[in-house]
């Protein structure tokens, strides 16, 4: 989990780490209330979108998001973190770009209880305009531990929301 000492001074910036103890989650509805009325009210009416955007500067950013129908049921949940490392320089040679890391969890919820979702790294040099990115994506299924820390992250944002 994580990258091991990547962002030391903002604990934060790893996947699936704690939150920082001052933020509060965006609630959003899916359906906006400025939505015209229909005959017959929307399958996701009441449904909500709880997200959280840190951003760590250049060094990259960190979005936790978490869907909940109208009862407040969990429906899906995603960490997913971004972290950014400028050109350096190697035996007097410039690397010529930026290189990005992304490291992410997310899927859905079954009514049961389970978890159905990826663990993805993506990795390469950053995109320059409109160049066609060069990544390397690896997908694989997510550990249990990995699992529980999810559902942990999902638990605080859900009590930092409040209540509806």
């Amino acid at each position: 989990m994580g990258t091991g000492g990547l962002s030391d001074h903002r604990p934060w910036h790893a996947l699936l780490a704690p939150l920082p103890q001052s933020v509060v989650p965006r609630v959003s509805p899916l359906v906006p209330a400025e939505s015209a009325p229909s005959a017959s009210p929307s399958p996701i009416a009441g449904w909500q979108s709880l997200v959280l955007e840190l951003s760590a500067e250049a060094a990259g950013l960190r979005i936790v998001q978490v869907l909940i129908d109208a009862d407040g049921r969990l429906l899906s949940a995603s960490d997913h973190v971004l972290f950014r490392f400028p050109p350096t320089i190697h035996d007097q040679v410039r690397e010529p770009a930026v290189l990005m890391r992304q490291e992410s969890i997310g899927g859905r919820f079954e009514v049961n209880g389970d978890f159905r979702g990826t663990c993805w790294l993506i990795t390469g040099p950053e995109p320059v305009d409109e160049e066609e990115p060069q990544w390397e994506m690896t997908p694989r299924e997510p550990t249990p531990e990995e699992v529980a820390a999810l559902r942990t992250l999902v638990a605080e944002v859900m009590r930092r929301r409040g209540h509806p």
